[in-house]
């Protein structure tokens, strides 16, 4: 059996992994920036599917399909982002008898629908965020709901994800701007028997930065153990509603009253995935291909138990003091951080191109620890061996966050970067860098002070050659004693 990737980066690498410990051989994807990109190494085979921009190739359904045929791949799997949420994909692949590993083509439609997800689970029992009941088709029937929900809201589109198409709204003069940005993301981003179910328990993902999560931990700190176990038994109640099958996650948002909303389901492997794999110790990935082929699930709830504390640093190629920028180009140098309970998914290796065109995540960094606060301690360790050089990562922004007080007593929300962050001068975020000027400026000093020392040492241990000579010319000279000794005092 052959599984085709369609997808690129660390999930890439990832699911490869998964296969080769299967003994499954792998067929790559790659467009003509990725070409020298590690999944394209690490994989058995790897096809090109056409030039850079994601529309013209990891987008392309037609050249991926092409691919599976030509490589006689017999399932797909889409990993995250691109096409795995696309049910038109999840058909093909069905109509030309390839295996996609994930839900259904009509699963798919229905979560993936924002509006048709939230009355499925509403009428399933499953507590919802407030919203508006069906498609806003205009501004003014936003603007017309807006004054009904009130101020701030968020406006999502129907196909949008991944932070795409999504955009907080805090008054009416935003409403304008926010709705043509939110139809204009997601057009380019989103090319538009018996039944056992089982929760993996709970994550945190409140630390994002223009909605995209930047750390995730299981299980959350904010969850009292009542509420946890009702999530999951809500969240069980949900996607038996579907008729789901394969690897989800159902989201919530929390209030400070243990009181939770469901917002959207996620049909599809998470990126955070690694950390639930690390506290339930469970690998996903070969579930999900190994429910793909068929198989049943070898656990029930019961057998299932949360183990310490896990984090997930998500590594990014961009410059966290201007806005995020993304920061693409060649990594000159590469050390990965190691030890016990450590795991990296890297998709980079030392020379590689970081491209401009798709996401900048280039790595994935996941500790492990009995507890959460040996976790976050070995993230700071973990963190401090990492280094990147060449292009500029988030690195030193993940120290920051792990340092604050606010993230270390668990009491935060989905604005902290805003609270915390944007509003604190460079110096204060980044202290080690003056730290570091100011070490090199008394380094600097030393030098001088010890160049100055070496070159007196060094004059009064060298004879002047002209002193020599005058003081032999001085003993061949007949005169008196005087004359020697004002010699003496020269």
């Amino acid at each position: 059996m052959d599984i085709l990737i369609s997808n690129r980066g660390e999930i890439a690498v990832r699911i490869a992994r998964a296969c080769r410990e299967l003994d499954i051989e792998t067929v790559a994807v790659y467009s003509e920036a990725d070409r020298e990109s590690l999944h394209v190494k690490y994989a058995d085979y790897a096809y090109a599917i056409g030039p850079a921009p994601s529309s013209q190739s990891y987008l392309n359904i037609d050249r991926i399909i092409d691919v599976a045929k030509k490589s006689g791949a017999e399932a797909v799997h889409p990993g995250y982002g691109f096409l795995a949420e696309n049910s038109k994909f999840a058909r093909r692949c069905k109509d030309e008898g390839i295996v996609f590993i994930g839900p259904s083509p009509e699963v798919i439609d229905q979560m993936g629908d924002k509006v048709k997800a939230r009355q499925i689970m509403q009428a399933a029992g499953v507590p919802i965020v407030p919203g508006s009941e069906g498609v806003l088709n205009s501004q003014e029937e936003v603007l017309k709901t807006a004054e009904a929900i009130g101020y701030p809201f968020m406006l999502k589109a129907v196909a949008g994800g991944g932070g795409k198409g999504l955009r907080l709204v805090r008054s009416r003069r935003e409403v304008s701007s926010a709705y043509r940005a939110v139809r204009s993301e997601a057009a380019s981003s989103f090319a538009d028997s018996r039944l056992y179910v089982v929760h993996l328990y709970d994550r945190e993902c409140s630390i994002q930065r223009r909605h995209q999560k930047v750390i995730e931990e299981s299980p959350a700190p904010g969850l009292d153990d009542r509420t946890r176990r009702r999530i999951g038994r809500i969240a069980i109640q949900g996607a038996r509603a579907v008729g789901y099958v394969g690897a989800g996650t159902l989201e919530f948002l929390l209030d400070q009253e243990q009181t939770f909303y469901f917002l959207e389901m996620n049909t599809r492997l998470q990126v955070e995935h690694a950390i639930t794999e690390r506290v339930v110790g469970i690998d996903l990935v070969k579930a999900q291909i190994e429910i793909a082929a068929g198989g049943y699930l070898p656990w029930r709830q019961r057998h299932i138990t949360q183990t310490g504390h896990a984090v997930e640093c998500r590594i990014y190629a961009e410059d966290a003091e201007h806005d995020f920028m993304p920061f693409p180009g060649k990594i000159e140098g590469l050390r990965l951080p190691e030890g016990l309970g450590v795991r990296n998914d890297c998709g980079v290796y030392e020379e590689a191109e970081v491209p401009i065109y798709y996401d900048p995540m280039i790595a994935k960094l996941i500790t492990w620890g009995e507890n959460r606060v040996e976790a976050i301690l070995r993230m700071r360790r973990a963190l401090r061996e990492y280094q990147v050089r060449g292009i500029k990562t988030n690195i030193s922004f993940h120290q920051w966050i792990l340092r604050h007080p606010r993230f270390m007593s668990g009491d935060f929300n989905t604005g902290f970067i805003d609270e915390e962050y944007r509003s604190m001068r460079k110096e204060e975020l980044y202290p080690h860098k003056e730290i570091a000027l100011a070490s090199a400026a008394i380094a600097a000093l030393h030098r001088e002070h010890e160049l100055t020392l070496g070159l007196l040492a060094k004059g009064a241990a060298e004879q002047s050659k002209w002193r020599e000579q005058g003081k032999r010319s001085s003993l061949r000279a007949p005169g008196p004693p005087s004359n020697r000794r004002s010699w003496k005092r020269f």
